[in-house]
């Protein structure tokens, strides 16, 4: 299906001398899903590929040639899509097609036996890559930074964030004094991210990766996934090879909180910007009125101490 889109993607691909050929008439484009970038499969001749448009206004907040340079690290490693051709300037990239899978929903996590285990083993795959990242992501760093950004906009933060913000500042000390080792973490590991065969998982979007605590990425995607307790036992278990401790899972709950913290503001970035992929404002107020219930909760303070007290 053509789109007003089809002439940059037919532009981009002609990098590629296999679709130097490739015409509107000549190949079938499907628009795939993406909440702020336009995300196309085309076919041609028999060949596949992913072209990978960056949404209007991403550039205020996302490096393409990190993104580029980890996504390349990441395919070298086996679960990522490799990356055919790619311009850090525009941030346009054109990368193999995943053949067989399933892109993943919280529904699939829920129905697809062996689904967090698998998870867990791809993220392991990932955090063991020998090359490191660039950019390190710094998660309070990041809040102020997306509130940077919003002071320019007009928009209002929901009702409690600067309480809750506020509350999250013994967490930050917790974590400078208890500091994860850095490895190269996808950092936003959406459900969609994540594509399986059954047997396996692969994952892709590296826009916001970085070199990270490891266990902010098993945080992030227990919520986006909405896992279960029994799930997320599972998928910290395949990660580490053996039954997760105390801390290691304290650890993984202060990083569900803090990772709704981070995508409230993006949400509300994406809001102002007029982002019509969803309601960002919905969203954002959710992820918020989640991340609240979940600090505020009786088991909360549990975690923090288990984390406080590892060696």
């Amino acid at each position: 299906m053509a789109d007003e889109n089809t002439a940059p993607v037919l532009k981009a691909l002609r990098k590629l001398q296999a679709f130097e050929a490739a015409t509107p008439q000549t190949c079938t484009i499907q628009r795939l899903g993406g909440l702020t970038n336009l995300v196309y499969r085309v076919e041609f001749e028999g060949q596949s590929v992913i072209v990978r448009i960056p949404g209007q206004g991403t550039e205020a907040y996302i490096d393409r040639a990190v993104e580029i340079h980890n996504t390349k690290v990441a395919a070298k490693t086996g679960i990522a899509a490799r990356v055919l051709w790619a311009d850090s300037n525009t941030g346009v990239m054109i990368s193999d097609c995943i053949e067989g899978i399933e892109t993943m929903t919280p529904a699939l996590f829920h129905s697809r036996t062996g689904s967090a285990a698998r998870a867990g083993l791809a993220l392991q795959q990932l955090h063991q890559s020998p090359t490191p990242f660039k950019f390190r992501f710094e998660l309070f760093a990041m809040i102020d930074d997306y509130l940077g950004i919003l002071s320019q906009k007009q928009i209002e933060l929901p009702d409690g964030y600067e309480v809750v913000v506020a509350e999250s500042a013994p967490i930050k000390q917790l974590l400078a004094d208890r500091p994860g080792t850095l490895v190269p973490s996808h950092c936003d590991p959406l459900c969609e991210n994540f594509l399986d065969d059954g047997t396996r998982m692969w994952i892709v979007d590296y826009e916001y990766s970085g070199m990270n605590d490891p266990l902010w990425d098993l945080g992030d995607l227990s919520v986006e996934a909405g896992l279960t307790d029994a799930q997320d036992i599972e998928m910290l278990t395949a990660y580490f090879g053996a039954a997760p401790s105390a801390a290691q899972v304290g650890r993984m709950v202060i990083y569900k909180a803090m990772c709704d913290l981070l995508w409230t503001l993006w949400g509300l970035i994406q809001h102002a910007d007029g982002n019509p992929a969803e309601d960002f404002w919905v969203y954002a107020i959710n992820r918020f009125g989640r991340c609240r219930a979940l600090m505020m909760g009786p088991g909360f303070a549990g975690h923090i101490a288990a984390v406080r007290a590892a060696d």
